[in-house]
């Protein structure tokens, strides 16, 4: 018992430091330990309320996968995000530092990337189908938190419709950029220029939030943050690697899994070939036509006249 003695008293000790800084007395929460619940995986987890979120709106059983699929993958989303917070807000960051996190949000894509076959190959075409239009107008064009990454990965001008790029700069206001976004396009009649249901919706639940966040990773995203390392370390051949992995992963391989997940169903014969949220899917999509790259000073003009036109 003896030998245990001095760990238990550092551990007290370090339990009132820890309370006294918030001005907490450390008796009341000691007391407090003699009533709580000791945890259990389900709790700790909340397995129960995460296996009730999947509500399908048909008696198709192939709607199960695709709800799931998605929910999973906005978990995924969220974890991207929290990994480019802390590199966002780190003072005094550094290569390896910023190297480890960019590897670790590569691996969540890597992972979104070949998971789609879970989408291509798991559900029946024809459940697909016939459950899609119960989903209209909604669409996974909805997904805020990809629309987040996005902000928090690059400079503005990069996100911008390659049309318009020439009359933005760092002095446009972001409700005039938020208007020629690149995405803005999948959403608006080419001709008319009016807004789709899709889009309407979308801007009507998460444009205040877009613009807020715009703002706030203006001067601490992903390449803002590249940018401020010192010039050696901007060279450093494992950190450009690693950026240039993302930027690919990100803006080619993930974007292609998903592509032909959809071309998979939607080109597959059977209804009308159009997406449910009425967009011009192949050319949002397809990496080609709008070249979202996140950081083009690290790749050479041929890679980016070429980007994505090989696939």
């Amino acid at each position: 018992m003896m030998s245990d003695q001095p760990n238990y008293d550092k551990i007290v000790k370090a339990l009132e430091e820890k309370y006294q800084k918030i001005d907490q007395d450390t008796d009341d929460h000691l007391y407090g330990l003699l009533y709580s619940k000791p945890i259990t995986y389900w709790d700790y987890i909340q397995t129960d309320a995460l296996l009730n979120l999947q509500i399908q709106r048909t008696t198709l059983p192939d709607e199960m996968v695709f709800i799931a699929y998605h929910q999973i993958n906005e978990l995924l989303f969220k974890m991207i995000l929290w990994e480019i917070a802390q590199v966002a807000e780190k003072e005094d960051i550094e290569v390896t530092f910023f190297e480890s996190k960019l590897m670790r949000i590569s691996r969540y894509f890597d992972m979104l990337s070949t998971s789609f076959n879970i989408m291509r190959e798991g559900m029946d075409v024809e459940q697909y189908m016939k459950f899609r239009y119960t989903l209209t107008p909604a669409s996974g064009f909805q997904s805020a938190q990809y629309r987040l990454i996005e902000f928090a990965s690059t400079e503005l001008i990069n996100l911008i419709d390659y049309r318009f790029r020439k009359d933005i700069d760092r002095n446009t206001p972001f409700t005039h950029a938020f208007e020629h976004l690149y995405w803005q396009a999948a959403g608006k009649d080419h001709k008319t220029g009016k807004k789709s249901t899709l889009l309407i919706n979308f801007e009507k639940r998460y444009k205040d939030e877009f613009l807020r966040f715009m703002e706030t990773y203006n001067t601490k995203n992903l390449w803002t943050r590249f940018k401020e390392l010192p010039e050696k370390d901007q060279k450093n051949e494992e950190l450009i690697k690693a950026m240039r992995h993302y930027d690919y992963t990100v803006n080619v391989s993930w974007v292609m899994a998903h592509y032909n997940a959809a071309k998979h169903y939607i080109d597959s014969g059977i209804g009308d070939g159009e997406a449910t949220g009425g967009s011009d899917w192949k050319k949002y999509m397809h990496p080609k036509y709008q070249k979202r790259i996140f950081f083009p000073e690290l790749w050479s003009a041929e890679e980016l006249e070429n980007w994505g036109n090989n696939l």
